[in-house]
């Protein structure tokens, strides 16, 4: 597997090694061994998979406490995957990096605890998987605005569809810093 870096330290693009022929491909989406020897120990305890249709935007979404890493890739479509460092105090806090995952490019991204995330869905349809480190808290379950200006993402969409969850979050100026993930060196 290749691991690329990205321009927010910690928010990696992962590109599997793919085996093919004329019947098909065969890849590892997950190998613990593989990834701890990358510098990611990581232990998975929810696998989620979501459709969605072209011009949905999910996001930008994250848990605080009890913060969730997530491994995402795209099983079919094209989707806009975009991290934003939400971490009170991080020298790069407010910034975000974005990857176009696709069925064919079979890329993963992995977005670590106490970033915010989401998608845009960019094919006709997306089939999204997501495993996460952590279990899926509705009381630490929360959002920031897809179009804040102060973060300034450059989504592919003009008129994305939105759930009245992500239409009406909150922009990250109006979180208080203690409601937000906490930056560690």
């Amino acid at each position: 597997m290749k691991v690329i870096e990205t321009n927010l330290p910690g928010c990696v693009v992962i590109e599997p090694q793919v085996h093919g022929d004329a019947r098909g491909f065969f890849y590892e989406s997950f190998h613990a061994e593989k990834y701890k020897n990358a510098g990611f120990d990581l232990r998975f305890v929810q696998s989620n998979v979501s459709r969605s249709a072209h011009g949905v935007l999910r996001g930008l979404h994250y848990q605080w406490p009890n913060p969730q890493g997530k491994l995402v890739s795209v099983l079919d479509g094209e989707v806009y995957d975009v991290a934003v460092d939400i971490r009170a105090g991080s020298p790069t806090f407010g910034r975000w990096v974005a990857a176009l995952l696709t069925a064919d490019n079979k890329r993963q991204f992995w977005i670590p605890e106490g970033f915010a995330h989401g998608f845009a869905v960019v094919s006709d349809n997306a089939t999204f998987c997501y495993q996460c480190t952590a279990l899926y808290d509705r009381a630490a379950d929360a959002a920031i605005r897809w179009n804040d200006a102060d973060i300034a993402i450059d989504w592919p969409l003009s008129a994305p569809l939105l759930s009245d969850k992500d239409a009406t979050a909150p922009f990250l100026r109006e979180v208080a810093r203690a409601e937000l993930p906490k930056y560690t060196k």
